[in-house]
């Protein structure tokens, strides 16, 4: 028989961690923290204590309590005992935050497998003095269409587009019938036929069970749903507009999004400036590059690209003030400085977290600054209200342009007929009960319940 177990995830965004046993065998799909986690306990620099292990989690049931699963070290001093694993494996399906930020609780004996590119994102993460540590694990790596078998268990990892490279569906063969996994996806970016990829594939497997992601599930539905290249032909349209000035051009996505780095390239190629991004961000392609399916440049040899040094211990912009893997870009050098003298060659990627380098770049009022993430969720986000202080004292022009990693809830819909599944549990949600207005067959989780598979 087959069961289902929900442990994150659950009418939440992100944090899924779903539990599927089989004949004996146990695997976890994802294994990540939600991005509200203890938010009823934790906030700020409010957080659960490393040195009291797995114990301030435990307390606030943010992690299931299950023998078998957790490294040695981390129970001491708690209440439930270190046994040997008895999982067979966690299958990430791809590397952001909500996926696989709890993986480093996991016992490095039990095999972790993911993707080629995640492995090497992973690893940029916890080189780059990120404060990540993943913890040591048994990885195993994967790309699309590889056959993982685990005893009677039969894995299929499927590409998917997705807000970051190298990011999977799977189609699980069980003996109860086919389980289908969608991780996080979009119908709408640059490489939406690899969606269309997995879709099919869940089609053909005629799943008893769709376990699918709801991420913009939403009664109304106020964010747009652009494409990359509508992104990319808006970015241009600023550029365009400020073409005959001197202005710079501010802008910011997540760090992880290369397709949307791969827009801001294309456009500051086009309009024949240099593209400026902070040495962690040099040193994440440094590492990607060695992937050839990602066709990303090179930080060290593309003219196009410099590398943006804040002042730190010194002030003085002194070598030895820098970390070993930031100075290996030293020759790509570029300061505030320079940026402040000739702005209009430059396009330059500005964290919201630096934004104090505005106070020694000091653009001219009027500069565009281009938000290229999702609006916040809470429309009383302090610090959406701090960063529009911080552009209202500098005088810039605030833009919002963004292709979300995610499916709209139509996109949603039309997936759902076409794979057509048995049943349907919707996660990384917060809207579950609404996969009920098109589709009978919907089982909203509720944590840590055993689901059986008929």
């Amino acid at each position: 028989m087959t069961f289902l177990q929900f442990y994150g995830g659950v009418g939440e965004v992100g944090g899924n961690k779903i539990l599927l046993e089989d004949e004996g065998v146990k695997i976890w799909l994802d294994f990540g923290q939600s991005f509200k986690m203890g938010g009823d306990y934790f906030t700020g620099w409010l957080q659960p204590r490393s040195q009291n292990g797995l114990g301030d989690y435990f307390e606030f049931d943010l992690l299931p309590k299950l023998k078998g699963l957790y490294a040695e070290h981390l129970l001491e001093g708690t209440s439930l005992k270190y046994e040997e694993p008895r999982f067979d494996a966690v299958f990430i399906s791809h590397a952001h935050f909500d996926h696989v930020s709890h993986m480093c609780f996991i016992d490095p004996i039990i095999p972790t497998y993911c993707g080629s590119g995640t492995k090497l994102f992973l690893e940029a993460s916890e080189e780059a003095g990120l404060g990540t540590d993943y913890g040591a694990h048994n990885y195993r790596t994967f790309r699309t269409g590889f056959k993982i078998k685990l005893d009677g268990l039969e894995l299929t990892p499927i590409h998917v587009d997705h807000s970051i490279p190298a990011s999977y569906g799977f189609i699980i063969e069980t003996s109860s019938g086919m389980v289908v996994y969608t991780g996080d996806l979009r119908a709408h970016g640059p490489k939406h036929e690899m969606t269309e990829d997995f879709i099919k594939a869940a089609v053909e497997a005629e799943p008893v069970a769709l376990i699918s992601e709801g991420t913009r599930m939403d009664v109304n539905e106020k964010r747009k749903n652009l494409s990359e290249n509508e992104v990319l032909k808006g970015v241009e349209e600023i550029l365009d507009r400020i073409e005959a000035s001197s202005l710079s051009v501010l802008y910011t996505h997540n760090s992880r999004d290369t397709d949307r780095f791969s827009t801001f390239y294309k456009a500051a190629e086009s309009y024949g400036r240099c593209l400026v991004i902070s040495p962690r961000f040099a040193y994440l392609l440094l590492k990607l590059v060695k992937d050839e399916h990602l066709n990303l440049p090179d930080p060290f040899s593309d003219d196009l690209i410099r590398v943006y040094y804040r002042r730190k211990k010194s002030g003085k912009y002194s070598e030895t003030d820098y970390y070993e893997w930031e100075r290996i870009f030293w020759e790509k050098k570029i300061t505030a400085k320079e940026i402040r003298k000739h702005p209009g060659k430059y396009m330059m990627d500005l964290g919201f977290y630096n934004f104090t380098e505005l106070i020694d770049i000091r653009p001219k009022p009027g500069s565009p600054f281009i938000y290229s993430m999702s609006e916040p969720f809470d429309e009383s986000n302090i610090e959406d209200q701090i960063l529009h202080n911080w552009l209202d004292h500098f005088g810039l022009r605030y833009y919002q342009l963004h292709a979300s990693g995610h499916m709209s809830r139509k996109e949603l819909e039309e997936m759902i007929l076409r794979i057509n599944p048995k049943t349907v549990y919707p996660v990384h949600t917060e809207n579950p009960e609404l996969f009920r207005r098109f589709y009978d067959n919907i089982v909203i989780p509720k944590k840590g319940r055993k689901y059986t598979l008929i």
